[in-house]
């Protein structure tokens, strides 16, 4: 408690700046070709053990409410869209296990910002798979959206070495890389935080 008052200080100072993961990630893409960092980028996530394979995603037939209060009640920014079971009656109003499933694309907090209010109750009753779609065309979002589009996967394999997969996230500006087989189907994903995490634990363990 005694930090937060030297905290609000500091960001109402004209040159306060936060360093986010994001800037971390930059910082180690730009140097991935120095010696320090060489050997861990050459490394495959899933040697590292970077991949976290425990996934709540929800089916493309899922409502755009269902999906934001899955994600409120799980405490989740993002969830994976998968293709939903045609032999299996699901309930699609809850999350569900991902892993093994058809990616179809993402369902993000960062897409409910992006989109108008103005039409955000008319969409709450769509699919979250024709919401994406809809907010991608939608021109007021176009003008705000950074590099990705809500359809665009942003995924790699768990044979991607760590600076594949950092590049993917730095250049497509996403906080997450999902991880696919061979079929596309989901495996796993790669978070900012378990690229920071893989890299640090492999450098202390070098400098040991």
């Amino acid at each position: 408690m005694e930090n937060i008052a030297v905290v609000e200080l500091a960001e109402s100072a004209s040159s306060y700046r936060m360093l986010t993961q994001m800037d971390l990630l930059r910082f180690l893409k730009a140097h991935a070709s120095e010696p320090e960092l060489r050997g861990v980028m050459s490394h495959t996530v899933s040697q590292l053990g970077g991949v976290t394979d425990i996934i709540f995603g929800v089916t493309h037939r899922a409502k755009v409410i269902q999906a934001i209060k899955c994600m409120r009640t799980a405490a989740l920014n993002a969830v994976p869209i998968v293709e939903a079971s045609s032999g299996l009656r699901e309930d699609h109003s809850q999350l569900i296990n991902g892993k093994g499933r058809k990616l179809i694309g993402t369902f993000s907090s960062t897409d409910l910002r992006g989109c108008p209010i103005s039409e955000m109750q008319s969409w709450l009753q769509e699919s979250v798979l024709d919401f994406t779609e809809t907010l991608s065309a939608s021109p007021s979002h176009t003008a705000s959206t950074q590099v990705t589009s809500p359809r665009e996967l942003v995924a790699c394999r768990g044979e991607s070495n760590l600076a594949e997969v950092i590049d993917k996230a730095v250049t497509k500006q996403v906080h997450r890389v999902w991880v696919v087989d061979q079929q596309g189907l989901l495996d796993g994903l790669v978070s900012l935080t378990d690229m920071i995490s893989v890299t640090r634990a492999s450098l202390l363990s070098e400098s040991s």
